[in-house]
């Protein structure tokens, strides 16, 4: 498999031949209201949508923020063949989101005539009982005959659903970790997504030998970042794990 990291929550994903995007994120920095706040865009994507090409499949953890999904990435949308989501997520935008419910899964055809399965896993968007202030999210997990089982987490900020996911889905290859430690007004005494401690201690309770970290840099909502990650994988002893990406950049795993 290949991951390019585009920039934010965005990445493009290549498994067993299947291209997949992430969180689709391509507008150029500023601010960008939600609510009565703005959420503050730091730097533009590395690849625009137009270089990022045809893909099979967009996995879109959530449509209500605008650092998970923006302008011109319902323009993507709307020229993609399928996008898997949130119920919620549907009943905002309709066609091509199709709804997958946490535990149920999708088929995509392979290139080699097999199948990549995309399954729906929870994902909490902050500390318990926050889901009616944040909204609806989900993470993924993709697997499939001769290939690497893949966890991608979506904006979840809790352990507890990670085991959940462990324990039914795992050990996995490859996590794609949402980090970032983010946090607004809008929830003030907790982080929205994963510090980077807690990013290491996910690593080890999926069983991850390759964790590439999205969505911790490139907006100003996010209390860490880069640096941060690369401390917390030294000091659990998990640096030879972490694929850390400079925007543009790809990494092939096996």
């Amino acid at each position: 498999m290949e991951i390019t990291y585009i920039g934010g929550p965005t990445a493009l994903i290549s498994l067993g031949g299947v291209r997949l995007l992430t969180d689709p994120t391509f507008d150029a920095p500023g601010e960008y209201p939600i609510g009565a706040r703005k959420l503050v865009k730091t730097a533009g994507p590395a690849l625009a949508a137009t270089e990022v090409g045809a893909v099979d499949a967009v996995l879109l953890s959530h449509d209500q923020h605008p650092d998970n999904l923006d302008a011109s990435g319902r323009t993507y949308l709307a020229g993609a063949p399928l996008t898997l989501s949130t119920a919620s997520a549907y009943d905002r935008i309709g066609a091509p989101v199709r709804a997958v419910p946490s535990w149920e899964h999708v088929e995509l055809p392979r290139p080699d005539g097999g199948l990549l399965r995309v399954t729906a896993v929870p994902a909490q968007h902050g500390p318990d009982g926050s889901e009616p202030i944040v909204g609806e999210v989900t993470g993924f997990a993709l697997s499939g005959d001769g290939l690497p089982k893949v966890y991608v987490s979506g904006d979840n900020a809790s352990l507890d659903v990670v085991r959940d996911i462990a324990g039914r889905e795992g050990p996995f290859d490859v996590a794609v970790l949402f980090a970032g430690a983010a946090r607004t007004p809008l929830v003030p005494d907790a982080p929205l997504t994963l510090t980077s401690e807690d990013a290491a201690r996910a690593a080890g309770i999926l069983g991850a030998r390759h964790v590439v970290p999205l969505h911790f840099e490139h907006w100003g909502h996010f209390t860490q970042d880069g640096a941060t990650l690369t401390k917390a994988f030294a000091e659990a002893g998990l640096t030879d794990r972490l694929h850390l990406l400079e925007p543009g950049a790809s990494v092939r795993l096996p």
